[in-house]
This record gives C-alpha cells, structure tokens and sequence, in this order.
C-alpha cells in the first residue's frame, strides 16, 4: 500500500510509515527488510527517496543495514532513562522489572596519569583506583563500566570488598556528597574490548557516557566511563524553555 502524500517531504513520510509498520508488527525485530526495490514499489516512492529514509533510520538505530547481506529492524531498547537526574543503571534495570547484577572484572590502584592530575586536580603521587565491571540485567551483560576515583575518596579496606556502590563508598564517610554530574554522550560502533564483553553481535552500537561527578564543593570525585547496549538502552533529555 502507497504512502498517501502530504505537504512534508517525502522521505519524512517515508520514515513515519516505517516506523508505524515496525511498531504494528508488520516487520519484526531482528527481521530483515524486503529489498530496497521492493519497499520503493510497496510504497511509491523512488528508491533514492527511499535510501534517504533509511539512512536516516540507521542513524536514529531503528534499522540496521548490514553490508551484502541486508537490512534489518533493531529491537527496541528495554531500558531508557532520562539523564536529568542521577540514576543508576541498578535503579533502571529494576524499573523494567528485571534483576540488576554485576561483574567485577578488575580493582587497582595506581599512580594518576596526566589525564587523572587534570581531571582530579590531585598530585602526581595521589594514588587512583580504577574498577572495571559488568552490569547485568536478569544474569545478561548490558553495560561496560570503567570508574576512576581517587583512593582518599574512598574507605581503606575498599579494595578487600567484593561488591560495593561506589556512590555509598564515596559518601561513607559523611565527609562527601555527589551533588551533580556533568554527562557526555557519544554513539560507537564495533569496540575491541567492550563489545566482547557485552557479548554484542559486530553490527550492534555502542552509547558511550562518559560522567565527571562533583560533589557540593564542585569538586570532581568519580570519574565513569560507561558502554551501554544500544539495542538495550536509550536516553533522553527533557528541554525546558527559558
């Protein structure tokens, strides 16, 4: 069935009817797509209207276009938060009424590096521990975390712990409060490391949150560097006009 055209541009309509037949279930996750011929027959369009449509569905993650084999319907991602406020990656598994676990790949100490003295503004021989982990959701790996934190920050015998909010371990003491945090986020593809660990297929994107959290003193506490499943998470702001 054609598209019925309106006064928008075409391959906005396009788009539109896609998605309403990806969310009616006419084209289902993980399936792949008739051919670019086909849809542009089904749908009355060119076939270069139709590339421009599906370009911009790629970049939205809605499809995913796999080089001589075809394209396929991404699954919708089963957590999505916004990032207004600070909120755990725990607190949004359990929202989606699953299970939120974690793996502790790696714990150590080390001397900062460059980066780690003007992140921190600590001194060269303030000794950085660095955590790597998994975060999982009913037993299935969806986030690849790296945190940095400066060893003061943190309780003596943290290293002997085998599980612990770094946000709790932080403010243990009473002498630290995690006010607010500054977010960066950046799509990626294939990671040699991450990836792997997340068990994704080649073709399956990456978020990347990078976090610097301040405490009430706007001083930077806990550096997080986050690698979330794109067909797993998605993010959103809400904008206010002033």
């Amino acid at each position: 069935m054609t598209i019925k055209s309106d006064h928008r541009a075409l391959y906005l309509q396009v788009i539109d009817r896609m998605k309403k037949d990806i969310a009616a279930g006419i084209y289902k996750e993980r399936e792949k797509l008739p051919s670019e011929f086909e849809l542009s027959k089904t749908l009355g369009v060119s076939r270069a209207t139709l590339r421009e449509a599906l370009r911009l569905l790629e970049e939205d993650n809605i499809i995913v276009r796999r080089h001589g084999v075809g394209t396929f319907v991404n699954p919708r991602p089963v957590f999505t938060s916004g990032i207004e406020q600070l909120t755990s990656v725990s607190d949004m598994i359990r929202q989606a009424g699953m299970e939120p676990g974690g793996i502790y790949l790696s714990t150590a100490e080390s001397i900062p590096s460059d980066e780690d003295v003007n992140r921190f503004h600590c001194k060269n021989d303030d000794p950085v521990i660095t955590i790597e982990r998994v975060r999982t959701a009913n037993g299935e790996p969806v986030v690849y975390c790296i945190d940095k934190v400066l060893s003061a920050d943190l309780p003596e015998d943290f290293l002997q712990r085998t599980e612990s909010s770094l946000f709790s371990a932080i403010e243990e003491s009473g002498k630290t409060r995690i006010s607010y945090a500054v977010t960066f986020i950046d799509p990626a593809g294939y990671h040699e490391i991450a990836s792997p660990i997340l068990q994704c297929d080649p073709e399956t994107a990456l978020l990347v949150l990078k976090q610097l959290h301040y405490d009430e003193e706007d001083r930077m506490v806990l550096y997080s560097k986050n690698y979330f499943r794109a067909d797993k998470f998605s993010f959103h702001v809400v904008r206010k006009r002033v």
